[in-house]
């Protein structure tokens, strides 16, 4: 058997049961200093972007509530359009700067659909490339990520207010 090396998967896999608190839900109330550091690409009124900091893909955001909230049914209009208006700007963004073929949208609602955090509501943004898919995770149930995160980050983050104050 071989083995790809990947530590920075241990402090997340060492502590996912101990975690106290809601991931989202300190993001959204870090200060602005400090966003990069939590990979929040931004925060609206009512909605915000985070990057997936275990992503499947490059590029993988998460659009979210900034109201703690596991119920989509109980997603009032005006969260639902700004995280779907803000869904629109991060397509665009991730095309301009990462040139994806493809996108997967969706939520998890419920831990036998995949949720890691059942709790509070999030849409998925995964960029997709034809051939994507390879032996890594068929075969070794392996995914391989090449793009650093703040380095993605520090791209995506003027191309997205940019199009953000053009709307």
């Amino acid at each position: 058997m071989r083995i790809l090396w990947a530590p920075w998967r241990s402090s997340y896999v060492e502590k996912v049961d101990e975690q106290e608190g809601c991931f989202l839900c300190k993001a959204v109330v870090e200060p602005e200093d400090k966003l990069r550091d939590s990979l929040v690409l931004y925060r609206g009124q009512r909605a915000f972007v985070i990057f997936n900091k275990y992503p499947y893909n490059a590029g993988h955001l998460m659009v979210a509530p900034k109201k703690h909230m596991g119920d989509f049914q109980l997603l009032d209009d005006d969260t639902a359009l700004e995280i779907h208006k803000l869904t629109k700007i991060c397509l665009k963004a991730l095309r301009e700067c990462i040139k994806p073929h493809g996108f997967n949208l969706g939520y998890n609602l419920g831990r036998s659909a995949g949720a890691g955090l059942e709790s509070h509501l999030h849409l998925h943004i995964v960029p997709r490339w034809n051939g994507d898919t390879n032996f890594m995770p068929t075969t070794a149930k392996t995914k391989v990520i090449s793009q650093d995160l703040f380095d993605l980050y520090d791209r995506i983050k003027p191309v997205f207010d940019s199009l953000l104050n053009a709307t």
